[in-house]
């Protein structure tokens, strides 16, 4: 008698696009509990976490891999861009606006969720940006979608017609969010 096979289920998780969406709706994604919740109601096997690779991190990365993550890491840009000509910038501190580091994680995302493809059965797809319309639209084609999670209600009107696809991770909010641990002494 043939014994059947468990189904693979993977789980492609833009991190930067989950971390934003989530903090702009005022909670803060718990990492353990949502690496449980795809296991849980998902049935995810492998979840991989593309994220901007910044050296001051290492310690969260590690983090992450140890709570069965694969954190796959985005070489970063700088995105500090001088506001003044480089001859007045020499003497001028307020000459750099700050602005964030950018690991645009987009293709490694595409990219991994192909190279991979022989290995699932089925992909969750965790973002709400657009730019992965045709991804989720070739794996629905290839019957290899199991669901495309958006960090909330504000998704890309790009993925409209994967209605019946989508599951909104702001409905679990209070399952998933992180709360500190720390007690507050007067």
């Amino acid at each position: 008698m043939l014994k059947k096979r468990r189904q693979r289920i993977y789980a492609f998780i833009d991190s930067q696009n989950l971390n934003v969406s989530t903090q702009k709706f005022g909670w803060k994604m718990d990492w353990r509990k949502f690496r449980k919740f795809l296991k849980d109601k998902y049935g995810v096997t492998r979840a991989y976490l593309f994220i901007g690779y910044v050296p001051e991190m290492m310690e969260m990365y590690e983090f992450l891999y140890g709570l069965g993550y694969g954190v796959v890491l985005k070489p970063t840009v700088d995105m500090n861009r001088p506001k003044l000509p480089e001859a007045e910038k020499a003497d001028k501190a307020e000459a750099v606006e700050k602005k964030p580091v950018k690991g645009n994680v987009d293709a490694d995302m595409v990219l991994w969720t192909m190279k991979e493809m022989p290995n699932y059965d089925k992909a969750v797809i965790v973002t709400g940006d657009g730019d992965f319309f045709t991804l989720v639209e070739y794996l629905i084609e290839q019957k290899k979608l199991a669901k495309l999670l958006t960090p909330n209600i504000h998704y890309s009107s790009l993925f409209k017609p994967f209605d019946k696809d989508i599951e909104q991770l702001g409905k679990y909010r209070r399952q998933l969010s992180y709360k500190s641990h720390k007690s507050v002494s007067k």
